[in-house]
């Protein structure tokens, strides 16, 4: 009779045990682990945290950190946030013990998971992205969004699948139409609250939400590659002033648009539509014959005009080794009197298309980056 009741008893530990471990559970509180990294996913990481706060029904009852080295000194958004509530952190590729969530949800890892490790989460790993699939498949689908004038994005919370990004079965997704003239930045706030309240949702029913599950479309993907800081070099003999000015508003807060003046490299900020500048439009249309890269300023707006293709574009602000206004570069660069002493070529004192082609890389003590060269059109 002992030995029955011992053998009982080792039975239900070990029930015990299994269920305290990778047993699937039917319904909430949910053991999740986390992969992301930049703000994006902190949106949804906070709210995960939001509904892991002690209430009659919670959510989530377990959240760890899964995230990527940074070496810069601030850290990692996602890491930061662990940090703030005091999660548990681990640096991929360790994930911490295996069997131990129900599901995985990734945002903005930028990682592949392996199908065994997939295979570890029950409900599998669920994917918060910033676009309407299969549209903006890719790391940086919002800078796309923007790149290309889309008046349309979204967000869907997809199940992922190894080997590939982005081409999981959808679970649930939600229209957003872009306002007119917003940035990235501005778009990327947006859509992670977004996000967030749609995990949260997908979680709340998590079962019946991946049996609604669909594949995506066949029709409509597009790509969006990793952006690059050649993709601020501006081609003035190949983009219009509308590609100009959606190149500022989709990179321009962390990678301000580049050009060539003279053999240095410049940056430009703060672009404007030259239409909307008074009394300006009639004169551009009197100038013929001038080169992509030509530089004209406008006086009463304070405004450089730059030729480029099929149009004009304004800047306000360039940095040629300080920062300077249009006026401080006017005066400095493009006065009548400089181009007359100038030693360089009328014919060389516009701006020139930057050309980064990357060489070696070389190990570096503190830069273990690619090197570039420069060359102009």
């Amino acid at each position: 009779m002992r030995g029955r009741l011992l053998r009982a008893g080792a039975v239900a530990a070990a029930v015990r045990g299994l269920a305290e471990l990778g047993a699937p559970r039917g319904k909430p509180p949910w053991r999740v682990l986390f992969f992301g990294t930049d703000d994006f996913a902190a949106e949804s990481l906070r709210a995960l945290e939001a509904a892991r706060t002690p209430r009659e029904e919670p959510l989530i009852d377990r959240l760890e950190v899964v995230t990527l080295p940074s070496p810069l000194p601030r850290g990692l958004p996602v890491k930061n946030c662990a940090k703030q509530f005091q999660l548990p952190t681990h640096d991929w590729p360790d994930t911490g013990p295996s069997g131990q969530f129900d599901v995985g949800v990734v945002a903005s890892f930028g990682r592949l998971l392996s199908e065994d490790l997939i295979l570890q989460f029950p409900y599998g790993v669920l994917n918060v992205h910033p676009s309407y699939l299969p549209r903006w498949r890719g790391p940086a689908p919002i800078v796309h969004t923007v790149l290309h004038g889309d008046t349309v994005t979204g967000v869907t919370i997809m199940q992922i699948k190894p080997k590939r990004f982005d081409v999981g079965p959808i679970i649930k997704q939600e229209k957003f139409a872009v306002p007119s003239q917003c940035t990235a930045k501005e778009l990327e706030a947006i859509l992670s609250k977004l996000g967030a309240n749609m995990l949260i949702s997908v979680l709340k029913n998590l079962p019946e939400s991946l049996k609604n599950k669909r594949e995506q479309p066949n029709e409509g993907v597009t790509f969006a590659p990793k952006v690059t800081v050649a993709t601020s070099c501006i081609k003035w003999e190949e983009q219009t002033p509308d590609q100009i000015l959606r190149l500022q508003l989709a990179i321009g807060a962390t990678l301000p648009l580049q050009t060539l003046w003279m053999g240095n490299t410049v940056k430009l900020l703060d672009f404007v539509e030259v239409y909307n500048i008074r009394s300006f439009a009639d004169q551009l249309l009197n100038e013929h014959g001038i080169v992509p890269g030509s530089v004209l300023y406008h006086k009463s707006s304070q405004t450089l005009v730059v030729r480029c293709k099929e149009g004009w574009v304004g800047v306000k602000t360039v940095i040629l080794k300080r920062k300077l206004t249009a006026a401080d570069f006017y005066n400095g660069y493009l006065h009548p009197w400089f181009q007359q002493n100038s030693k360089m070529l009328h014919g060389d004192c516009r701006f020139h298309t930057l050309k980064l082609t990357t060489a070696k890389k070389t190990e570096r003590k503190g830069n273990g980056g690619a090197q570039y060269k420069t060359k102009s059109t």
